[in-house]
């Protein structure tokens, strides 16, 4: 079970990944904000599509417990007519699962970093989930929650 709650809180945490943009998210001057955000958004979606994570996990309360190993590859990334919402197609392995899941996810901006939110998405039968990944030049690290479980999760983004 934490397996998938970490498999799904790295997905979520693609809620973390790296991107050097410097001030891509600055307002334009001149009228260009517009452009500046789709060329934003354009980089990102080109960031993390193909992008895979690397990573450990670890859960609250397990603090004896050596943090565990986890990989998520995205497959696509794309940015939707929403401001700030991306589809994010991410495979998810644990146990037997072996899927890849659509998942329509903010995509918000601390200055020019990338936070990757999860806000209480359900997923059938696999419970309900949120996490805040936080993406910087080839790393990422965030919180995930998978109904009552939560914990941390880091590692890097590797282009497959």
């Amino acid at each position: 079970m934490s397996r998938l709650i970490a498999n799904l809180g790295f997905a979520l945490m693609m809620t973390a990944l790296t991107m050097n943009h410097g001030g891509a998210d600055e307002p334009a001057a001149n009228g260009q904000q517009a452009s500046e955000s789709d060329s934003r958004a354009e980089r990102i979606s080109n960031y993390l599509t193909g992008a895979k994570f690397v990573g450990k996990f670890t859960v609250d309360g397990k603090d004896d417990t050596p943090p565990k190993t986890e990989e998520y590859t995205i497959s696509k990334c794309e940015k939707l007519g929403e401001k700030d919402l991306y589809r994010l197609t991410a495979r998810i392995k644990y146990g037997e699962v072996d899927s890849e899941i659509p998942m329509d996810l903010p995509i918000l901006f601390a200055g020019n970093t990338p936070v990757i939110t999860l806000n209480s998405l359900s997923l059938p039968g696999m419970g309900t989930f949120s996490a805040r990944v936080l993406i910087h030049d080839g790393r990422y690290s965030g919180t995930w929650q998978h109904d009552k479980v939560g914990g941390h999760l880091f590692g890097k983004i590797v282009k497959e």
